[in-house]
């Protein structure tokens, strides 16, 4: 049994649980590149090939030089010329836009409610140095007393140092501290190994109910009864 009425605050990673591109990687990649004379891209064969790209590059740090050899790779078999001698730059700059990013529907609900029940919240998440302004134009930093990224602190997700910055920010033992993500790896497996109570969001419910949850909607409920997960 867990008792989750201890918590104090709780974590958020943010890509693929308080945002996600919009409407796609592959959707503004393919944007992005027709105006550089390659109009004929199909964002779904983009979104496929980011996707293997993504699981090659292993210990992904978010530097720019890594975002520029993730790109070239993305594009490979689709452009002559690599993007990072290109449009790279441009498509860099794109996801700092807002506009390339949708807030999950749950997510201001959510965290309005905790706020509402006096629970500190934050951020941890793996990015660069765009999320901070991101989150802001956003209109999504307000709701957090702590952000911590891991370009910031020079360890990433699912290294506990990233996550003992945080309680250390918010000046609360790791055990009264929730984090939630939708990775298991970086998110639930990091979160524990430094002292924190975890959750898996798994909006696409790929596996069994232990210890996840569908909707950041649930998160209220288990904070305020005893849960068992």
């Amino acid at each position: 049994m867990n008792q989750l009425k201890q918590i104090q605050a709780v974590t958020f990673d943010v890509g693929g649980t308080l945002i996600k591109p919009w409407p796609s990687v592959g959707h503004i990649y393919a944007e992005v590149a027709a105006r550089h004379g390659l109009e004929a891209v199909s964002p779904e064969q983009l979104n496929r090939q980011f996707t293997e790209a993504w699981r090659e590059f292993k210990n992904f740090n978010h530097g720019r030089e890594e975002w520029a050899a993730l790109v070239d790779r993305t594009f490979a078999g689709v452009s002559e010329e690599p993007p990072s001698g290109t449009f790279f730059e441009e498509l860099y700059d794109r996801f700092r836009a807002p506009e390339a990013w949708h807030i999950f529907e749950d997510v201001l609900p959510t965290l309005d409610a905790l706020a509402a029940l006096g629970i500190n919240l934050g951020i941890v998440s793996n990015w660069d140095d765009r999320l901070g302004p991101l989150l802001k134009e956003l209109g999504l930093s307000k709701y957090f007393e702590a952000i911590i990224i891991s370009c910031d602190v020079a360890f990433a997700k699912p290294s506990p140092v990233i996550f003992d910055h945080a309680a250390k920010k918010m000046g609360l033992a790791p055990e009264l501290i929730l984090h939630v993500g939708d990775s298991f790896e970086r998110d639930v497996l990091g979160a524990k190994a430094a002292g924190f109570e975890a959750i898996l969001l798994d909006r696409e419910q790929a596996g069994d109910g232990a210890g996840r949850i569908q909707t950041l909607g649930e998160l209220e409920e288990m904070l305020v009864a005893p849960s068992v997960f």
